[in-house]
């Protein structure tokens, strides 16, 4: 392929992440740039279509070369490419440059996917080579997501089913649900069940655990029947509570709402008959019986709101929306959750906002949501949440973006920090490309990250 990519935005801004990043961008300029332009140069006074007996080699000599390059994409670094090649291996690119709505200029900017990622799909497309590492997986599955490279997409999914492990089950499971991959989803699961009993056990006692326990119920039961298979055990009930032990009491039963206790714990099989009365009665009895399961709900972890501006106004021509993008960097020195957004609302009396809440990391997103929230007229924010708490590794930047479609007059921030602390965590913001809506460091919106640490 002929490429000419040109350098756009930094996402990653630590010192481990960029240096990685950076790494990945020169292995790919050296082993594509250099080796094709450079000797395509050398043999450009040759046949040198001669020296390739296959279609795939001479594809192959072409990728990331820039001689007869016709299209070329701003992503990051130098390269270009045939539009009749990339229409060839996507259906998203042949309608992009065939199609009725044909683009005919010669730069396509590709603000949303990383540069590494990029190229693979791109290696792909002209030598049909697979080349994949673990820094740039999920991005590269965005990538084949987004333009239709199914083939890549499952290459990506084998890649992280065989990388799965107890460590990164849960944050592959989120990334697996929102690239609805059900087969990862299911490895994800069995990925929790491999934690061994002390594991287990550490986990159902946290009083932190954000989870209702009918969740946590379903997990333990699903670890027990992976725990019976390890120790040659047929995955019966009983055997199921045999090597749950007493780890069963440390579930929370008794605060289950009671549909879902009736409907699913009293019925699995996995209590007594004693104990499933008594759980009964303590929910309906005025005396109750004495339980050896917790009958206090979990605390959970109580959200903190990192607020970025230090006042808010309106004016009579804006906060206006009309469906453009408000979007914002940053970056963390702790690993958090973040739960959701704090937004402004109407600053002319009541009004409903319709929400398109997002969160992305080097291009790839990690949560989004749909939903509606109802402002007062005041000038306070009003929290919008994602399904689940994303988890944000820290000295890396992620993107939160906002699209709102309501009352066109709201509230804004000014006066914005580039530096919050929260109580023992430190946030950064920065610009992002994707704000498209006038929303920066300085003012705009998205005033708030709810978070848990």
């Amino acid at each position: 392929m002929a490429a000419e990519l040109y350098p756009t935005k930094k996402l990653v801004s630590s010192t481990s992440a960029s240096s990685t990043t950076s790494s990945s961008i020169q292995q790919y300029q050296q082993q594509n740039l250099t080796n094709n332009n450079t000797s395509f140069a050398a043999r450009s006074c040759c046949n040198w279509q001669g020296l390739y007996p296959t279609i795939r080699e001479r594809n192959s000599v072409m990728f990331n070369n820039e001689t007869m390059a016709d299209v070329h994409f701003v992503v990051g670094p130098p390269g270009g490419t045939q539009r009749y090649v990339l229409a060839v291996g996507s259906s998203v690119f042949h309608a992009m440059f065939y199609g009725e709505l044909a683009e005919d200029q010669e730069e396509i900017r590709i603000p949303d996917v990383e540069p590494p990622s990029f190229l693979a799909m791109m290696k792909y497309i002209y030598c049909d080579e697979i080349d994949l590492c673990a820094d740039t997986v999920l991005a590269t599955l965005y990538a084949a997501k987004k333009y239709i490279v199914p083939h890549l997409a499952r290459a990506c999914v084998n890649f992280l089913e065989t990388s799965l492990s107890a460590k990164n089950a849960c944050v592959l499971l989120s990334q697996s649900c929102l690239f609805e991959e059900p087969d990862l989803t299911q490895r994800c699961w069995e990925g929790f069940c491999d934690i061994d009993a002390q594991t287990l056990e550490s986990i159902l006692r946290r009083e932190t655990l954000n989870a209702k326990e009918m969740v946590v119920f379903e997990a333990a039961l699903s670890w027990a029947e992976a725990e019976c298979q390890r120790q040659d055990l047929t995955p019966t009930i009983e055997n199921r509570r045999l090597v749950l032990g007493k780890a069963i009491y440390l579930i929370r039963i008794p605060t289950m709402v009671l549909e879902d206790f009736a409907n699913g714990a009293a019925q699995s099989g996995v209590l007594t008959l004693n104990e499933t009365n008594d759980i009964f009665l303590w929910y309906t009895a005025a005396n109750k019986p004495d339980l050896l399961f917790c009958t206090k709900q979990r605390k959970g972890l109580s959200p903190q709101r990192c607020h970025r501006f230090q006042s808010c106004a309106y004016r009579s021509n804006q906060w206006r929306y009309r469906g453009r993008c408000d979007s914002i960097q940053f970056a963390v020195d702790k690993r958090v959750f973040i739960a959701g957004f704090g937004l402004y609302g109407s600053s002319c009396g009541s009004a409903e906002y319709s929400a398109k809440i997002e969160l992305k990391r080097q291009g790839v997103p990690m949560a989004q949501r749909m939903i509606k929230y109802f402002s007062d007229g005041s000038s306070s924010t009003f929290p919008v949440y994602f399904d689940y708490p994303v988890q944000i590794e820290p000295d890396t930047f992620y993107t939160a973006s906002v699209v709102l479609d309501g009352n066109e007059l709201s509230y804004f921030g000014q006066e914005g920090m580039t530096e919050v602390q929260c109580g023992k965590v430190t946030f950064q913001f920065q610009c992002s490309s994707d704000s498209t809506n006038g929303t920066g460091v300085q003012g705009g919106q998205i005033p708030e990250l709810i978070f848990y640490a």
